[in-house]
């Protein structure tokens, strides 16, 4: 798809990132809320899975950290000593999201021969997560539409990926603490592989709007 004219206040895809100037208060609390959050739900998600044997966890948690990254960025932009390139980061975060993709399918094979345990832990961390990310999703494009910036609208982007990386690994967790189904978890890893794939090739590509 090609990218619209600039100046076209009309269109509800974002342009190009907004340069200078200050950081709006709503979206500085935004992104600071969402570093924040960030730290707690990649800790608790990677310590829920490190405790239960759980891949599905490891991907979500990597995710996490990805998605904090993609937090900084945006408020790199408004640091003037900070020279960031917005090509560079993408492609960052692009090599991240590939690296993650295989790595989760290397452990999902491997982790058919090990036992799992259930992770109260990790089902309250990707129950909140279910509830917080959508909402920060929604606020997110609703700035970013105000002010056309493309790099808030794939950080908006990237929180929706994370409510739906949660919920996948939610019901995988629910299942297997039901259950005590081995496979449900390295199924719900799998899930995610696809939407690591498409963010990993829409962050190189630098096609961050998610308007």
């Amino acid at each position: 798809m090609s990218a619209p004219h600039a100046g076209n206040s009309s269109t509800l895809c974002c342009d190009a990132p907004t340069v200078g100037g200050s950081l709006p208060r709503q979206v500085a609390l935004l992104q600071w809320f969402t570093l924040g959050w960030m730290m707690v739900e990649c800790g608790g998600s990677l310590l829920a899975a490190a405790q239960a044997h759980s891949v599905a966890l490891l991907a979500f948690g990597s995710d996490s950290l990805i998605e904090m990254l993609s937090a900084i960025v945006v408020l790199l932009q408004f640091r003037p000593r900070f020279n960031l390139k917005k090509a560079h980061a993408d492609r960052t975060a692009a090599v991240l999201l590939f690296a993650l993709a295989v790595a989760v399918v290397g452990i999902a094979a491997l982790a058919r021969t090990t036992s799992m345990e259930t992770s109260w832990l990790g089902i309250g961390v990707t129950a909140v997560a279910l509830v917080v990310m959508p909402a920060l999703a929604w606020l997110k494009r609703k700035q970013a539409r105000k002010m056309n910036n493309r790099a808030l609208a794939a950080d908006a982007t990237q929180s929706a990926t994370c409510a739906y990386l949660a919920g996948v690994t939610l019901v995988g967790l629910v299942i297997y603490a039901s259950w005590h189904i081995r496979w449900v978890d390295t199924v719900a890893a799998l899930a995610a592989v696809p939407v690591l794939i498409v963010e990993g090739r829409r962050a190189w590509r630098g096609e961050g709007c998610g308007c």
